[in-house]
């Protein structure tokens, strides 16, 4: 039986902590590494004074993890420069964010060819390889370069840009040519595979057969593998004592008002400042409800060391604070913004007392909480999910009070909507979204993509190309 490696800029270990503790693509990828054997390899989060490709290798609960160091210069470069200021905002369309720096590309192709210099010795002739996300566009073509001729497959997390805005990369075609190293490539919805099919046809030549790119004598698989989350733990996780504790604490500091709730990494792609001025114009728009309800935006920093990430933290601290001041009464202030983070499991019971859950990024490849908000609702007296129609999600999610959230009037529509939403309406919409969170959930997805990189599936057939939008 073949041994799977995944590879990822960041290696999860298992933890023996309480419920909730890891995201469920960890969880989903740890399981996979117990099902086929093999290894999950890639950069430890630690610095060291001088490349050395020393591998730390590390095994609990079933799960060997191989992890190496990098330098300072490696993560200015590759992490927070190349994968952060210039892929990050430019796969999120913000291509005002994106700087293109020689230094950054260099630096990103080198960490690569690192980890495929310190991987190469690992992999065993049947080995299945699975490489994650935007960190490692080129690790397949590395490894190629090293005599690697095990089938590789790559999985997208972010969003792919159309092909206009990608065409701003100085080095897209090279970038884009790296990726027919992989034999297959996964996104979350038609949306991204269309865009990625779209440039790689009109700018590189590529031809379409089927569900495969062809390009000179290398053939690309392309599916899309919408990836959920670990559902049964989850609403397990809603039942624990802190879910619990959370839950009766959230209902009891409403002190009978709805609560709006949103969750998000402090990140410009999830249109924080836009959700602040939807709600603001709810307030500004019903000043009936003002008391009735308040908005809980908990956001935990991120990559703090990036510029534009300690701008959008001031912007937003800006904003609450205006919004608070111009609105609070002596017994009720409309934003409670907290800039930290929760165990999942506390997370589930705040998601729980939540009337509304407001999910409104900008572009976001999946955006997992929208899943998360479904599956911890009292299925009785279920909350209503507002979500972006620009989130991945959304092509599932269907009955989600869908929004565009550059619009303020759309969004405060929503709340209004939401409010005012029937039980009968409310658990008629759930049902269904729970009903898809239940059966594509993240067991569903890793078995998608991995039948298919092995070669198990039945492939489909792409939607034929005149389909797909020229930008």
């Amino acid at each position: 039986m073949s041994r799977l490696i995944i590879i990822s800029n960041r290696v999860s270990a298992p933890k023996d902590s309480h419920a909730g503790a890891q995201g469920g693509l960890a969880v989903a990828l740890q399981a996979a590494i117990r099902e086929f054997g093999g290894i999950w390899f890639g950069w430890s989060g630690e610095t060291v004074e001088e490349f050395t490709g020393q591998i730390n290798f590390q095994r609990a609960q079933g799960v060997t993890t191989a992890t190496v160091d990098l330098e300072e210069q490696d993560i200015e470069e590759y992490y927070n420069g190349y994968a952060n200021r210039t892929l990050w905002p430019l796969f999120h369309y913000r291509i005002d964010l994106a700087e293109y720096e020689r230094g950054f590309a260099g630096g990103y192709q080198r960490v690569n060819e690192r980890f495929a210099d310190t991987l190469r010795p690992l992999v065993e002739s049947e080995d299945i390889l699975w490489v994650q996300d935007y960190h490692m566009f080129p690790l397949g073509q590395c490894l190629r370069d090293r005599g690697v001729k095990n089938r590789i497959g790559f999985f997208l997390h972010i969003p792919w840009p159309p092909r206009r805005l990608l065409a701003t990369m100085p080095e897209a075609q090279e970038l884009v040519r790296t990726m027919f190293a992989y034999d297959l490539v996964g996104f979350h919805t038609q949306e991204w595979l269309d865009s990625f099919r779209d440039y790689a046809t009109y700018e590189l030549g590529a031809t379409v057969e089927g569900d495969t790119l062809v390009l000179g004598e290398r053939r690309l698989r392309a599916i899309v593998a919408p990836i959920g989350i670990d559902c049964k733990e989850f609403v397990a996780g809603a039942s624990t004592a802190a879910a619990k504790l959370a839950y009766r604490r959230m209902r009891d500091s409403a002190v009978g008002r709805d609560m709006i709730v949103g969750v998000d990494r402090l990140d410009y792609s999830k249109g924080l400042e836009e959700r602040f001025a939807g709600y603001e114009r709810f307030l500004a728009e019903h000043p009936e409800e003002r008391k009735e309800v308040f908005l809980l935006q908990i956001a935990p920093p991120s990559r703090g060391a990036v510029e534009s990430y300690k701008k959008i933290r001031t912007a937003l601290e800006g904003l609450s604070g205006r919004i608070n001041g111009a609105y609070a009464d002596t017994d009720w202030v409309p934003i409670r913004y907290v800039n930290q983070g929760y165990p999942r499991d506390v997370l589930a019971g705040i998601y729980r007392a939540a009337r509304i859950g407001l999910v409104t990024p900008l572009r976001d490849g999946m955006n997992l909480v929208a899943k998360e908000y479904v599956a911890a609702q009292d299925p009785e007296d279920p909350g209503v999910l507002i979500l972006s129609r620009f989130a991945g999600a959304a092509a599932q999610l269907k009955d989600a009070v869908l929004v565009n959230p550059y619009s303020a009037d759309e969004v405060s529509d929503a709340i209004m909507q939401a409010l005012r939403m029937s039980r009968e309406e409310r658990k008629a919409r759930w049902r269904s979204m729970m009903d898809n969170v239940e059966a594509e959930d993240v067991v569903w997805w890793r078995t998608l993509f991995t039948d298919a990189l092995m070669g198990k599936d039945t492939p489909a057939p792409i939607p034929a190309h005149n389909d797909v939008a020229a930008a």
